[in-house]
C-alpha cells in the first residue's frame, strides 16, 4: 500500500484536520472544473496537493454550463484553427479517460429557405466549416459529418417548420455533466493521488514568507451547517495556484504585486423546457434571428435545455440569474424556428453561469472573445490561470502546475510531466463487467436504474446499489418525476462532501436545473434523509430547508423582473 492509499480520503473534517498541521507543495485555490484538474495533475506528479473551495465543489460556473464538450464549431468563424484542434484533441481524451460521464451527441444543424430553395452561400459555408471540423479532429469520434434530407431532419426534430425547412447536416460532439465531472475529478485526486480537499474552506488572505513570497493561505470562517469550521485554519504551501474562475482577480488582489483585472466575466444562460414541447431526437442548432449566433437545443432525458446567451455582465459574482430578457432572447431563438411556440410558462428551470474571459478590446462582444486561457505568475509567486473552457481543463491545469513547477524550482523530468491524459478519472474503470442487461442483473436494478446509476457513478454505482440492497428504503425517488433516487443523497453525504440540501439538489443531482417546483416541494424530505447522516438538529433541517427555498425564490423573481 502506498502513501496515497494510507492516506486517502474525502471527508471534509479531516481535510481540514490535515490542511492545518500538514505542509503542501501546492495549494490549489478554486474547486470548478480548472481548480479540480489542477489538484489532479499536481498529485498525480507526485507533488504535495491541497484544494479549497469557499463553497461547494463546482457551485460557480462549472455547475451551470452548457454541459457540452466539443470543439467549437464557431470557433472556425473566429479562425481559431489551433484551438478548435486542441478542443476536439481533448474532446477525445474525455470521452476515454470518463467515458460514464463523457458520451457522444449527434447535433442537427437545418438548413432553411424559402419555396424549398437552401441559401447555396449558407449550405457551403456549412459544409465547408462541417468538414474543416471533421480534419481538425472531429472525426476521431468515428463519425463524420454528413448531408440529410429535409424528411429525415424533420424525423429528428418534428417541430420544425416544415414550410423553410429544407435540409440539414448531422455532426458529433460530446455532451458531460459538468458538476459530476468536476467532482470526479476531486475525488480522483483525493482518493487515487493522495491530494486534500475541502468544500466549505474560503480563502481570507494569502500566506506570505520573511521574503514577501506567497507561502500559503489562512482560510475564513465557513457556511453555516457545514461542520467544523474553517475559520483560522493556516496552509502552507511552496506554491498557490489561483484557478478561481471569475472571483480570480479577487485573489490576485490579496498579492500586492498581481496587478490590474485581468477578466472581463459574459453570463451565459440556459432554460429548461418539457421534451414533448420541442420532440428533438439529437441535440440542435437553432439560429438567433438578427443575431450572429445560433443557440443549442439538448434533449436530457424527458426535459430540453436552451442555450446559452453571452452578454457582459457586471453584477454580483456569486449570485447571477436568468432575467425574463434573457428567456425571451433564448425563446423568441426557438419560436422563430417551430411550429409549436413555446412560451415562459413552459420554463421548468433556470440556470445562469458567468464564464472568466480574459480582457481583451473593450469594444468587442463577449461571443466573439478568444476562449483561450492564459497562466501567468506574480512576482512574489501566486500562479493564477483563467480563460479557458470546460473542454479543455485538463490542459489548462497541466500549464498551471508547469508554471508552479517553475515557481518551486523543480525541472521537468519524465517524471514531472503531466500524466492525465491517459488517466482514468474515477468510476470510469471496469465499466464492461457493469454493463448492458447482464450488468443490471448482477446489481440487482431494474434496467432503467442501472442505466441512470451507470451514467452518474460508472463502477462506482455497485456500491450505490449496495446502499439499496442494505436499505430498500433507499429505492424510493428523492424528487417526484425525476429519476434520482433517495440512495444517491445518502451516498453523497458519505463519499461525495454534500453538506447541505442545494448541494444535493443543484449538484449531486441535477434536479433543481431540470424542475425547479418539483425540487423545492421535495427539499424538506431530502433535509430530513441528509439530516439524518449529518446529524442535524430540527432548527438545523428548517433552516437548511429554508435557505434552498430563498435561493429558488430569487430564481423565480429574477424571471419575471
Amino acid at each position: 500500500m502506498n502513501w496515497a492509499d494510507e492516506m486517502a480520503s474525502f471527508d471534509r473534517d479531516t481535510s481540514l484536520s490535515r490542511l492545518g498541521s500538514e505542509r503542501f507543495d501546492v495549494l490549489v485555490v478554486g474547486g470548478g472544473i480548472t481548480g479540480t484538474g489542477v489538484a489532479l495533475d499536481a498529485a498525480a506528479r507526485g507533488l504535495t496537493t491541497a484544494l479549497v473551495e469557499k463553497d461547494d465543489f463546482a457551485s460557480g460556473t462549472s455547475s451551470k454550463s452548457s454541459k457540452l464538450v466539443h470543439g467549437g464549431l464557431r470557433y472556425l468563424q473566429q479562425k481559431e484553427y489551433l484551438l478548435v484542434r486542441e478542443n476536439l484533441a481533448e474532446r477525445q481524451r474525455l470521452l476515454r479517460n470518463a467515458p460514464h460521464l463523457v458520451t457522444p451527441l449527434p447535433f442537427l444543424v437545418p438548413l432553411f429557405g424559402k419555396d424549398g430553395v437552401v441559401n447555396q452561400a449558407v449550405a457551403k459555408a456549412y459544409n465547408t466549416a462541417l468538414w474543416m471540423y471533421d480534419l481538425a479532429g472531429g472525426l476521431r469520434i468515428g463519425r463524420r459529418h454528413r448531408r440529410i434530407d429535409r424528411d429525415e431532419a424533420q424525423r429528428l426534430m418534428p417541430t420544425l417548420r416544415a414550410d423553410r425547412l429544407v435540409a440539414g447536416f448531422i455532426y458529433y460532439d460530446a455532451r458531460a455533466d459538468d458538476a459530476r465531472l468536476t467532482l470526479a475529478l476531486a475525488r480522483t485526486a483525493a482518493l487515487d493521488h493522495g491530494a486534500v480537499a475541502a468544500n466549505y474552506a474560503p480563502v481570507a488572505s494569502l500566506l506570505h514568507d520573511g521574503s514577501g513570497r506567497v507561502a500559503g493561505a489562512r482560510l475564513g470562517p465557513s457556511a453555516p451547517a457545514t461542520g467544523h469550521d474553517s475559520h483560522g485554519v493556516e496552509i502552507r504551501a511552496g506554491v498557490v495556484v489561483n484557478a478561481t474562475g471569475v472571483w480570480a482577480d479577487d485573489v490576485r488582489a490579496m498579492d500586492e504585486s498581481s496587478g490590474s483585472a485581468t477578466l472581463r466575466p459574459a453570463k451565459g444562460v440556459h432554460v429548461t423546457l418539457p421534451w414533448d414541447k420541442l420532440r428533438c431526437e439529437v441535440a440542435a442548432v437553432i439560429p438567433v434571428p438578427g443575431d450572429r449566433r445560433s443557440v443549442f437545443v439538448v434533449p436530457w432525458g424527458n426535459r430540453v435545455y436552451v442555450g446559452t446567451t453571452d452578454t457582459d455582465y457586471d453584477g454580483p459574482l456569486d449570485d447571477p440569474q436568468c432575467s425574463a430578457e434573457d428567456i425571451a432572447y433564448l425563446l423568441g431563438a426557438v419560436n422563430a424556428s417551430v411550429t409549436e411556440p413555446v412560451s415562459e410558462s413552459d420554463v421548468l428551470g433556470t440556470w445562469a453561469g458567468l464564464r472568466p474571459l480574459v480582457r481583451q478590446a473593450a469594444t468587442e462582444r463577449t461571443a466573439d472573445l478568444s476562449r483561450r486561457h492564459t497562466v501567468f505568475t506574480s512576482d512574489d509567486g501566486l500562479v493564477t490561470i483563467t480563460g479557458g473552457k470546460l473542454t479543455t481543463y485538463r490542459t489548462m491545469a497541466a500549464d498551471a502546475v508547469d508554471a508552479a513547477l517553475s515557481v518551486l524550482g523543480r525541472g521537468r523530468g519524465r517524471r514531472r510531466r503531466s500524466p492525465t491524459a491517459r488517466m482514468t478519472i474515477r468510476g470510469g474503470d471496469g465499466l464492461g463487467s457493469l454493463s448492458g442487461e447482464d450488468g443490471a442483473r448482477r446489481l440487482g436494478l431494474d434496467p432503467a436504474v442501472h442505466d441512470h446509476l451507470l451514467s452518474r457513478f460508472g463502477s462506482e454505482a455497485a456500491a450505490v446499489a449496495d446502499l439499496m440492497a442494505a436499505d430498500p428504503s433507499l429505492r424510493r425517488p428523492l424528487v417526484e418525476g425525476l429519476p434520482y433516487l433517495a440512495a444517491e443523497a445518502v451516498w453523497a453525504v458519505r463519499q461525495e462532501m454534500a453538506r447541505t440540501v442545494e448541494d444535493v439538489l443543484a449538484r449531486r443531482t441535477r434536479a433543481l436545473l431540470l424542475d425547479r417546483e418539483a425540487t423545492a416541494a421535495a427539499a424538506p424530505g431530502v433535509a430530513g434523509l441528509i439530516g439524518d447522516e449529518l446529524g442535524w438538529d430540527e432548527a438545523t433541517r428548517s433552516a437548511q430547508v429554508e435557505a434552498f427555498l430563498a435561493a429558488v425564490r430569487r430564481e423565480q423573481a429574477a424571471t419575471r423582473a
